[in-house]
């Protein structure tokens, strides 16, 4: 089965259902239909199949003085207030007025917001939609008025309005996430355990929660069919696993049940899964509220303070970094040669179908922080001071 026919079951079921640097990795289909993009390596694609130009807005944008419209979800997510922060200071510095909007995971806010940044005279967006198929009608005017959008990270679903993603590699999020267990519990070197494992994942409107959701599922799935992993909630499937809008409320309430419900005898957690840091904070605080075992493996993603901060006090075990300067100078340079009518860079174009066709795509990789590496890779790159993570 081809990879396109797998992402567009991927998007279908999407639609139900509803630094270091940036490396050349691009995502694959998994064997199982089911199941989003492995990583594997990407041949470069010639120039005509690698991008679809853009042409610019007006001359006065090719040449300076555009304005770009960025909108994100939320501010009540750490890493959402980095990366426009990222975004809006990379895109002054290179010239561009700025029209940076966040929607406190309000769709129909959001919605707004993009409404009056085309009305406003924005030439590009670059967008880090709520839900991925909540954005078809105002982009549809956007791409009436000629105005070329960027997904930020998260992919916009069925319109033919997207002109590029640019993310990192989710997939490999995943992949990392389960190795680490994988690592940790002695899984590869033939650990029998069995060991106790537990899943929280992200929003089912985010399409990139399934994509870390399977690349971790990949890894750890040989080892709960030999019994070697135990999910003793019986939760595992994505729908039992995912946490509505990312909300650490929602995840410590449903950690908080399956700690009554599976653990008051005092059997232990060996690790728990969680697709970042904000699920993995309400899983940290249901634990510490209820939980009488030895400390499982925790993961998480984005590296929050907070859940630095619990790495550093043992509380969770990793987290995934994915570098928002990197992710948005790479989209700040997307945007320049849009404008310009320069051949946009990407390093994948056969694996994010958004419904409507593959969206030529660049993808950073991500790479994890424990208790080990954090200082190198959070501090001296000047992510953080330590003053922060006290």
């Amino acid at each position: 089965m081809s990879k396109k026919v797998l992402s567009v079951l991927l998007a279908t079921v999407m639609t139900a259902s509803l630094l270091v640097g940036c490396g050349g990795t691009a995502a694959a289909p998994a064997a199982d239909a089911a199941a989003p993009a492995a990583t594997e390596e990407a041949a470069p694609a010639d120039d005509a199949a690698a991008t679809e130009e853009a042409a610019p807005a007006d001359d006065a944008a090719a040449t300076g003085g555009a304005k770009v419209g960025v909108a994100m979800p939320t501010k009540d997510l750490q890493r959402w207030n980095q990366d426009g922060s990222n975004m809006e200071e990379q895109l002054k510095a290179a010239g561009y007025e700025v029209d940076l909007q966040f929607a406190n995971n309000d769709v129909k806010e959001q919605v707004n917001q993009i409404e009056n940044m085309i009305n406003n005279g924005c030439n590009v967006l670059v967008i880090a939609s709520i839900e991925g198929d909540s954005l078809g009608t105002v982009l549809a005017t956007a791409k009436e008025k000629g105005i070329p959008v960027i997904a930020y990270d998260r992919l916009i679903m069925n319109t033919d309005a997207v002109s590029y993603y640019a993310t990192f590699d989710n997939y490999m999020v995943g992949t990392k996430q389960g190795e680490y267990i994988e690592k940790e519990l002695g899984l590869k070197d033939g650990a029998e355990g069995p060991f106790n494992l537990e899943v929280t994942t992200g929003d089912p409107g985010d399409n990139n929660a399934r994509y870390f959701y399977q690349g971790a599922i990949d890894v750890l799935q040989p080892y709960i069919d030999k019994g070697v992993l135990v999910v003793k909630s019986g939760q595992l499937d994505f729908d039992q696993v995912a946490t509505a809008s990312w909300s650490s409320e929602n995840a410590q309430s449903r950690a908080e049940n399956i700690v009554s419900s599976n653990y008051a005898d005092g059997s232990n957690i060996d690790a728990w899964l969680c697709s970042n840091d904000s699920t993995a904070q309400g899983v940290v605080a249901a634990l510490d509220a209820n939980y009488n075992g030895e400390w499982p493996i925790i993961t998480g993603q984005d590296c929050d303070i907070v859940s630095v901060q619990n790495m550093i006090a043992g509380k969770q075990s990793m987290s995934i970094f994915k570098d928002t300067r990197t992710l948005a100078a790479q989209v700040v340079k997307m945007v320049g040669q849009i404008l310009k009518g320069e051949t946009v860079d990407v390093n994948d174009t056969e694996t994010y179908d958004n419904g409507t066709g593959v969206i030529p795509s660049y993808l950073c990789e991500p790479v994890f922080a424990d208790i080990n590496n954090y200082k190198e890779l959070l501090i001296d790159s000047g992510y953080y001071t330590e003053d922060q993570l006290q």
